[in-house]
C-alpha cells in the first residue's frame, strides 16, 4: 500500500479519486453503499473485506451490516481528512465487492438517499465550559488529534453524529442555538435543497453554498445542508 503523500489532497481531487468506483466525500469520511439481498450475502461480503484488508489498514474501515446493504466508511486514523493510503483501501474494497458480483454505490436501490453523515452544532457563549457536559451526557469522546477545549467530540462506536461548538459573542435568545448539519454528497445537494423548501422549508442564507446552505423549518428551526466544496 502507498503511504500518505507529503502534500494533502485537496478535497476535489479526493473526490475525483473515488467517485467513479461508487464512493463519497463526505465531511472527512468516504462512504460507499453495498447492496445485497441477506444477511449471509452481507457476510460473505464482509468475511471478503476483512480477509483483504489487512490489520493496519482495518483500523480506517468501518462497516455497518443491514440485511439489504452494507454501509462503509473508510478515513485517516492520522490526517483530517483521507489520503492515497485510504483511496487505496476504498478502491481494494470495491474490487472485493465486484469478484463477488456485488458493487459500490453511494445509492441502494429504491433508496431516496445518498450516503450522508448528520452533525450536531451548538452555539455556545463558553465552549470550554459546556463541552465537558456533553461529553459525559452524551457518552462521547475527543476526534482523534482534536483533544483542545473547544475541540468537537464524537462517539467513540461511531453510531452517533459528531457534536460541534459555534462560539458566540453574545446570547441569542431569538433562535434555536441547537442545529443539524446534513452532510451529503456534493451531487445530492441541490436536490436536497429543493426537497427541504418544497416541504415548506425557507433559505435562509445561500452565500457560503455550495460549502453550506442554511435552512429553517416554518418556526425557524434552523438545519445547514453541507457538502465538502468550497472548503479548500
Amino acid at each position: 500500500m502507498t503511504h500518505e503523500q507529503s502534500q494533502p489532497f485537496t478535497r476535489q481531487q479526493l473526490s475525483d479519486a473515488v467517485s467513479p468506483a461508487g464512493w463519497r466525500l463526505v465531511l472527512t469520511l468516504l462512504r460507499t453503499n453495498v447492496a445485497v439481498d441477506s444477511f449471509v450475502e452481507a457476510g460473505a461480503f464482509t468475511a471478503a473485506v476483512a480477509s483483504t484488508i489487512d490489520a493496519p489498514a482495518a483500523a480506517h474501515v468501518g462497516l455497518d451490516v443491514r440485511p439489504d446493504r452494507v454501509i462503509v466508511t473508510v478515513e485517516s486514523i492520522r490526517a483530517m481528512r483521507p489520503g492515497q493510503a485510504e483511496i487505496d483501501i476504498a478502491l481494494r474494497i470495491s474490487a472485493t465487492a465486484a469478484e463477488l458480483g456485488l458493487a459500490t454505490s453511494p445509492d441502494v436501490g429504491t433508496s431516496s438517499r445518498s450516503v450522508q453523515a448528520v452533525e450536531i452544532g451548538i452555539d455556545a457563549l463558553d465552549i470550554a465550559k459546556i463541552r465537558p457536559f456533553w461529553k459525559a451526557v452524551m457518552g462521547y469522546a475527543d476526534e482523534v488529534g482534536r483533544t483542545g477545549p473547544e475541540d468537537a467530540i464524537v462517539d467513540p462506536y461511531g453510531a452517533g453524529p459528531a457534536i460541534w461548538f459555534q462560539q458566540m459573542d453574545a446570547p441569542r435568545p431569538q433562535r434555536n442555538r441547537i442545529h443539524l448539519d446534513m452532510s451529503v454528497p456534493h451531487d445530492e445537494a441541490e436536490s436536497r435543497l429543493a426537497a427541504a423548501l418544497a416541504a415548506g422549508g425557507t433559505l435562509v442564507s445561500g452565500k457560503a453554498a455550495p460549502a453550506f446552505w442554511v435552512l429553517a423549518d416554518a418556526e425557524g428551526n434552523e438545519v445547514c445542508i453541507t457538502t465538502w466544496q468550497g472548503r479548500d
